[in-house]
């Protein structure tokens, strides 16, 4: 037998996990196919249960009987309408839809009614069960306690007061809250607690106890099903498993006669099944590990137990949540400066360092999720538990997650609940034979842009598999959050594709919203911030939901910060289509303030969407091909090179200071990274030469992408002495479209920004709030940044008495072109009484307004932190 070695696990190679059995038929669809695979139309009643307390659905001889129909649920009233799916049914007709839930009741004396769900508000229908139909119980079996726990709901009122027009669509975000409550009241009935639900890897997969190991799964459409491996060399008679009413498949495997594990550490398992779309190995749905053989196509599932000592143990304690996020955005397997993929250890070793050198505070990591397609960027998720078997172990996870944590650094997840890959041979794509598994059946189920399955949020073991899956990734790898990924897409049948959102309201509550998706959202926000109080929630959406970050106790769907995607777009828009001359001050500071009152933003100028084949970095849209030739500080620049430059530290800088709350930055845009990111595949003869990202260019002092790099150190330097991403205190002072200039104030620093391609303004004076000294904190015209140096930073200004751009006082400066300039306010006292003169910039707008007089009203100036907040 031949044997491969994969991050320091030695595993049998054979031709193929497929083993010809004569009580098997279909052996060559082995995989399934999805073009192929039957579709099971959806009955408008498909399951019905009722719930007997003292039985368990884990339990082979419990007795249950179930036919088709709604579930029964002890307590309340019957007007329940959201999908509280059971499993548990005997096998249905290939025209029935499996939609599955587990529910465990305690009090079998009151029941009620839980009709099948609907995302539509005002689907209330029901149907009386007959009482013979019953479902078991299931016990919780876990020894250890968990004594943490989710706080009760909130009467979810309180939207209404932070943004009245809300009040407009009381109907539907009511019953958005009402579906919320009945979720969170049927787990804590019928489930322990949502701690105790989202707990589901310890009753799913593989679970290793002291006499042996039990391996359970939910497949419903399986007639047949058997766990084949390594460990019984592929047998699929070897090991066959039970199904109970609830279409759970379970077996037991004791310890070897010597006491060692039935299943070796290592070893490659499936799960053969007969379905309704031929016989079909799976790999387990909450396989902790996976990986590819060299010169194999298909994945394997890995049973991955290591031996006590060597599994990772976590030495240092998680960070606390930072008042603003700088979040260094980073792909592991391209974070190589050399061809190739890079590695857990490697990126811990040499990325981390960098990171925290640079002054980010937590880094984002795409693409955990084990995906077979790498080119997807992570994104079409195949194993949703197993950390990506190409960059090394999940203990390899564990001490890059560690060593973060000791840099003080929070580590973020890039998680994928959005959809999940169509791959029929490595996912749960048609996972046991049908189409509505875990997904919507027929066009509701697929993305049509994306290729891939689209999840049903109204589905109880969906929930649990979902909810489960992000605890994992907190409990178990410490992981300090998430960024969701694809949210706009979930909450809206739609998806948000051929739409644009326009701000009203009817756009996002009416009959495009998907309710059970919201539901969900607020459910793993719920369980986030109830179990994990320091975690950070962060969601992609791009459509401007309201109420998306307002906590869900007063009525929101509770993410801490939405991703201000609109900067991006703009920047673009601006690069790509408008010259110089055409750029409107107004314009940008619209885009870049435009966000809800009290709902935080993370505001970026690129992330890896802008990086990717077919567009380009910002760096490359201002200087294009002159990078090539021109970035060398031993020959001179062209204007196109001082153009890129310059605008490329403003951008930046803008983005951070008035955005939002927090910022991020795609790793390598920090030093105008060029050209593209294009991953191996055939197109491009599986070259990785684009795959990559080139630090080196940065760490060159003889390089302009130096002077880039070490603007972004500045930049975060800036922000963490100052504060000012969170401060209150946030004023646009001027927004001039003749000069323009920008000046605007947050915190205790005043920004000024000369977009102007030739003008520079001595003896301009700008607005300010408080009276004193200022010196310059940033500049991006320093030579150590690449620029012209025509600052001179040991100068102190002064400020003048007296109503300047509806600021009570002001300062004199020098804007040179295509410069930001930071002032901060140094707070002793200054050497003398500051003058009050009036006096005119060199290069004068005619149509500059006139300063108001001394005496204008106090008010104006007194109630900044009320009435100078710039959102929208």
């Amino acid at each position: 037998m031949v044997y491969y070695t994969i991050s320091g696990i030695r595993l049998p190679c054979v031709p193929s996990v497929h083993h010809n059995s004569s009580s098997h038929r279909n052996s060559s669809s082995v995989a399934g196919n999805a073009s192929t695979a039957l579709s099971f139309p959806l009955k408008k009643h498909s399951l019905s249960r009722k719930i007997v307390a003292g039985s368990s659905s884990y339990d082979s001889e419990a007795s249950t009987t179930a036919t088709s129909g709604k579930v029964l649920v002890p307590g309340g009233d019957s007007s329940f309408t959201t999908n509280v799916l059971v499993p548990g049914a005997k096998p249905p007709s290939s025209t029935d839809q499996l939609e599955t839930s587990d529910i465990v009741s305690e009090d079998p004396k009151v029941l009620r009614e839980v009709p099948e769900s609907s995302s539509m508000v005002g689907d209330t229908s029901t149907e009386v069960l007959d009482e013979q139909e019953k479902i078991a119980v299931l016990p919780d079996t876990r020894e250890k306690t968990d004594k943490r726990t989710v706080p009760p709901p909130g009467a979810g009122q309180r939207i209404y007061d932070i943004d009245p027009i809300l009040s407009s669509f009381r109907q539907h975000l009511d019953y958005r809250y009402s579906q919320y409550k009945r979720m969170r009241a049927d787990i804590d009935k019928f489930e322990g607690g949502l701690e105790k639900f989202s707990r589901g890897y310890e009753k799913f997969g593989f679970i290793r106890s002291e006499t042996g190991i039990t391996y359970r799964e939910w497949a419903p459409g399986a007639t047949r099903a058997a766990l084949i491996g390594d460990f019984n060399n592929w047998n699929p008679n070897a090991d066959v498993m039970a199904r109970d009413e609830f279409g759970v498949w379970e077996i037991f495997l004791p310890n070897n006669a010597d006491g060692s594990s039935p299943i070796p550490h290592g070893s490659r398992v499936k799960i053969r099944m007969d379905t309704p779309s031929g016989l079909k190995d799976s790999i387990p749905a909450w396989i902790k590990f996976a990986v590819q053989a060299p010169g194999e196509i298909p994945y394997n599932g890995i049973y991955y137990d290591p031996p006590e000592e060597e599994k990772y143990v976590f030495k240092h304690p998680q960070p606390k949540k930072p008042k603003s996020l700088r979040i260094y955005e980073s792909h592991v397997g391209m974070s190589s400066t050399e061809p190739k993929i890079n590695t857990y250890a490697n990126f811990r070793d040499e990325m981390l360092p960098r990171i925290k050198k640079l002054g980010y505070n937590a880094v984002q990591i795409m693409a955990i999720q084990e995906h077979s397609y790498y080119a997807s960027f992570g994104y079409h998720v195949t194993n949703f538990f197993a950390p990506s078997s190409r960059f090394g172990t999940p203990d390899d996870l564990k001490s890059l997650i560690d060593k973060a944590h000791e840099l003080g650094l929070l580590v973020l997840m890039d998680i994928v609940h959005s959809h999940a890959s169509n791959n029929t041979l490595d996912g749960l794509n048609m996972f046991d034979g049908t189409d509505s598994h875990y997904f919507h059946s027929g066009s509701r189920g697929h993305h049509w842009m994306w290729d891939s399955r689209l999840f049903n949020y109204g589905s109880w073991e969906v929930v649990r598999y979902l909810l489960s899956n992000a605890r994992w990734w907190l409990d178990e790898f410490k992981f300090d959050g998430f960024r969701f990924d694809g949210v706009t897409s979930m909450m809206y049948t739609h998806h948000g594709l051929q739409m644009t959102f326009t701000g009203n309201y009817n756009e996002y509550f009416g009959f495009a919203t998907d309710v059970d998706a919201v539901v969900y959202l607020m459910l793993v926000n719920d369980m986030i911030h109830g179990l994990f109080p320091e975690a950070v929630s962060i969601g992609e959406d791009v459509s401007g939901m309201p109420t998306f970050c307002v906590p869900i106790q007063d009525g929101g769907v509770g993410f801490d910060y939405r991703l201000h995607m609109a900067i991006a777009d703009k920047w673009i828009e601006l690069l790509h289509r408008k010259r110089d001359e055409d750029w409107r001050m107004g314009d940008i500071i619209h885009t870049l303030t435009n966000r809800r009152w009290l709902e935080k933003c993370i505001s970026y100028a690129e992330s890896h969407d802008q990086a990717l084949v077919g567009d380009k970095t910002i760096a490359f849209w201002l200087m294009d091909k002159d990078m090539y030739d021109f970035m060398a500080l031993d020959r001179p620049a062209t204007p196109l090179i001082d153009r890129g430059i310059a605008l490329h530290k403003m951008i930046r800088l803008i983005t951070m200071a008035l955005g939002g709350e927090g910022y991020l930055n795609f790793m390598g845009n920090e030093f105008g990274h060029p050209e593209w990111i294009d991953f191996p595949r055939g197109g491009n003869n599986n070259s990785f030469d684009k795959c990559r990202r080139r630090f080196d260019l940065g760490d060159a002092e003889y390089l302009r992408y130096h002077g880039l790099q070490e603007f972004d150190r500045a930049m975060h330097h800036l922000e963490g002495t100052y504060g000012f991403m969170t401060d209150i205190h946030q004023y646009i002072s001027r927004k001039d479209e003749g000069d323009r200039v920008i000046v605007f104030e947050r915190g205790n620093l005043v920004f000024v920004f000369n977009f102007h391609w030739n003008n520079s303004y001595s003896d301009y004076r700008i607005g300010c709030h408080k009276s004193g000294k200022y010196k310059i904190v940033l500049d991006s015209d320093d030579a150590l940044f690449g620029g012209f140096d025509r600052l001179d930073h040991n100068a102190e200004y002064f400020t003048f008495e007296g109503w300047y751009d509806d600021r009570p006082r002001s300062i004199m400066v020098y804007a040179p072109a295509r410069t930001a300039v930071v002032y901060a306010l140094v707070e002793d006292k200054p050497e003398s009484a500051p003058l009050k003169i009036e006096t005119t910039s060199t290069l004068v707008d005619d149509n500059e307004p006139e300063p108001e007089p001394e005496d204008a009203p106090e008010a104006a100036a007194e109630d900044d932190a009320a009435s100078e907040l710039v959102q929208s």
